[in-house]
């Protein structure tokens, strides 16, 4: 992205800074634009810093590392990149859902340990078609995941604020509801004051010691220490995590769990996804500055 940023605008970057609060003081009048990811995004404390900024173009889906109500309050036209990785990032879902009832990691690493001579048989592990799907958040993505799902035969349901029309899936008010009648929970809700820590003991001991939580969304949307407990103390079946709450730093009595399946935040990450969220990235900022309608505003 920053070879195509370049072409078009001067890029300060920030990111190569030894000391952030001077290097916004320094360059400050000459920003009107900023590019954000899902690390470092728009605060209000850096919005307010850039006394001439017009526009926040963040290369990602979710939101959570933006102060919309700043932007809004400014005038400061936001975009981010929807659509383009929803694919993959359904994808990622349905392969931690594969990944984590046939503990697939965990028969790998059998193998790879030089076990199946010794112990012969590896354990039973759980079918995933036909197992009850849950999705917490039917947006782009959980729409995607329904259709993958769908596919293995298995019955879907959700939650979110209210039901969807012309939706043929069951719809529960509640996460614990939806969790108490599904195999397998998927999070694909945004990152919001509602939604964190939304996820917690009592949504979890709804799923039970037979159900599995997926998360591809966001990390502090589960209660991560309960989580924990609930997987130490067999209340749920098992994990697969694509998010954390304090990303990089992951639990590590997570990574001592067979049952668990952990990704380091790779839901979108592949090559052609990353180009496309470039692209658009690069598009807004080129649309706006040339006065034209912004290809995916907020």
């Amino acid at each position: 992205m920053l070879p195509s940023l370049e072409r078009s605008f001067t890029v300060f970057k920030l990111w190569e800074a030894p000391d952030e609060g001077a290097f916004v003081a320094a360059h400050a009048p000459s920003i009107r634009g900023l590019v954000g990811n899902t690390v470092v995004g728009a605060s209000a404390s850096l919005i307010d810093a850039l006394p001439h900024l017009e526009i926040v173009s963040s290369f990602s889906v979710g939101l959570d590392k933006i102060d919309l109500p700043r932007c809004r309050q400014r005038g400061i036209a936001v975009t981010y990149t929807p659509d383009v990785l929803t694919d993959c990032t359904a994808d990622t879902a349905l392969s931690l859902m594969l990944a984590c009832l046939r503990r697939i990691p965990a028969a790998d690493r059998f193998v790879r340990q030089r076990l199946w001579p010794v112990e012969k048989n590896f354990i039973h592990t759980t079918k995933a078609s036909g197992k009850r799907v849950g999705i917490v958040g039917l947006g782009r993505i959980g729409m995607a995941i329904a259709k993958r799902v769908e596919a293995f035969g298995c019955p879907i349901a959700y939650q979110g604020r209210s039901a969807k029309s012309g939706i043929p899936y069951s719809y529960y008010s509640t996460a614990t509801e939806l969790a108490a009648n599904s195999d397998v929970l998927m999070i694909a809700c945004p990152l919001t004051e509602g939604t964190k820590g939304s996820i917690n003991r009592e949504v979890l001991d709804a799923l039970g010691p037979s159900g599995f939580l997926i998360n591809i969304a966001r990390g502090p949307i589960v209660d991560e220490a309960e989580l924990v407990k609930a997987l130490v103390e067999g209340r749920i079946g098992g994990a697969g995590l694509d998010v954390f709450e304090n990303e990089p730093q992951v639990p590590q009595e997570l990574t001592s769990l067979d049952n668990v399946v952990l990704t380091p935040h790779v839901g979108s990450l592949t090559w052609e996804t990353r180009r496309a969220m470039a692209d658009l990235v690069v598009s807004n900022l080129e649309a706006y500055f040339a006065g034209k309608p912004l290809l995916t505003p907020v």
